[in-house]
């Protein structure tokens, strides 16, 4: 009786160690394939995921779920079964945290954020900044430049800054829009104001750790690389492009590019010693960079107007970069691809709008600005429509997030849940 007894509670225990250690592997798993700041995993927009479906039927991919959400552009987060972005509702803004596999509201935290009276409303009122987690810690900027630190678990604030009134940031006729980029122990943002261009703040409490410059900003976010072996950020304000050392701020080199509104947007791409920046009117160029001694050298290897990427993602494979080319001041918009090194355009594709980009499984992920979700196979060699499917009825802005096979998408209106799969 007694080793009857004895076995069966072995075997409940090791019944419970097993689920236990199944809980675990599920919540404490890689992050791999988790979206938790601007541009992805490796802030690049390519994913490491595996099995997405090479066409869709007629219909587009099945949706898992959709639900109604507020106005604004901010890209949806997603980490350990939850999501993050924000939207507008009156006055408000709110925060919202959702669960990954329902879109039911696990917390909202709402707070009062007008845009400035000389805000272009035409484009929405925001919000148009993507958040950043870390750790337990969820960072966020409003389009009137409001600044929180909250906890990821429960929404509640831990610290604040209102980066127009304190650091007398630049205003912006769209808003504010850079997403705050996190960097060891702090997260660094870009302002735009004299002596406070670029701001890194302490995580633990919000302190400044240090900051620097005296340059407008923009509406780019910042991105950082490694260039024989040592990081840079690169943070492209409205008239240059800087790269600083992201541990103190140091300035190592600064690059003069712009147009006439200081609309620098789209994130430079480096790989192999060569810098692909583009923004509009100004066209593309490709740098070289390299050091003599402490001192950092910028070089232009070739410059051209044929390409100009305005708010909208690229994506760099090898020694070619992907994306949607058009000024958007009536340009059609062609999906592209360029040699980095060289400036040679490989190919011009008609039938997809001006159209964010995302990278995974081979394919190529586009959604464009009226809602037309697109799967593409794209090589320097040619590219090839797989599927395409109207999916949104509002303006589609904001970059769609992809978790595995599960594809996030919102435009002013909704969100949903796609399985590509």
């Amino acid at each position: 009786m007694t080793t009857r007894k004895s076995s069966a509670l072995a075997h409940r225990l090791a019944g419970r160690a097993f689920f236990l250690l199944i809980t675990v592997t599920i919540l404490a798993g890689p992050a791999l394939g988790q979206w938790t700041q601007w541009g992805g995993p490796t802030s690049d927009f390519k994913v490491d995921s595996k099995g997405i479906a090479d066409f869709w039927p007629e219909e587009g991919p099945p949706r898992l779920w959709t639900r109604e959400l507020g106005d604004g552009y901010s890209a949806i987060l997603a980490d350990a079964g939850r999501l993050f972005t924000l939207y507008r509702k009156g006055d408000h803004e709110i925060v919202i945290a959702l669960e990954a596999a329902t879109g039911k509201t696990v917390w909202e935290h709402p707070y009062v954020e007008i845009p400035d009276p000389k805000h272009l409303e035409q484009f929405g009122r925001g919000p148009r900044a993507t958040p950043a987690l870390c750790g337990d810690r969820l960072f966020t900027i409003g389009v009137a430049g409001q600044m929180l630190c909250l906890d990821r678990n429960t929404g509640q604030e831990i610290w604040s800054h209102d980066l127009w009134e304190e650091f007398e940031a630049t205003f912006l006729g769209s808003g504010y829009c850079s997403s705050p980029f996190v960097y060891r122990d702090t997260v660094i943002v870009l302002t735009g104001g004299k002596g406070n261009s670029i701001i890194a703040f302490d995580q633990e409490d919000g302190s400044v750790a240090w900051k620097i410059l005296d340059l407008v900003n923009s509406y780019s976010t910042p991105r950082l690389i490694r260039v024989e072996g040592d990081e840079q950020l690169l943070c492209f304000m409205a008239s240059e492009l800087v790269a600083i050392d992201p541990g103190n701020g140091e300035l190592l080199w600064s690059y003069a590019i712009g147009n006439q509104w200081g609309h620098n947007i789209s994130q430079p791409i480096f790989d192999d010693g060569v810098l692909f920046l583009s923004t509009t009117y100004a066209g593309a160029r490709g740098l070289a960079l390299s050091r003599e001694g402490k001192e950092w050298r910028v070089e232009d290897v070739w410059s051209t107007p044929r390409i100009q990427i305005y708010h909208v993602t690229a994506v760099g494979l090898g020694d070619h970069v992907y994306a949607s080319h058009g000024n958007g001041m009536g340009q059609v918009s062609l999906f592209t691809c360029v040699n980095r090194k060289t400036g040679d355009v490989a190919w011009r594709t008609r039938g997809l709008g001006k159209a964010n980009t995302l990278h995974a499984d081979g394919k190529f992920i586009l959604l464009d600005e009226d809602g037309m979700l697109a799967l593409v196979r794209a090589t320097p060699e040619k590219c090839t429509i797989l599927s395409r499917v109207k999916i949104c009825d509002g303006v589609a802005w904001a970059v769609p997030t992809l978790v595995g096979t599960t594809l996030y998408v919102r435009d002013t209106k909704r969100l949903m849940a796609l399985d590509l799969g």
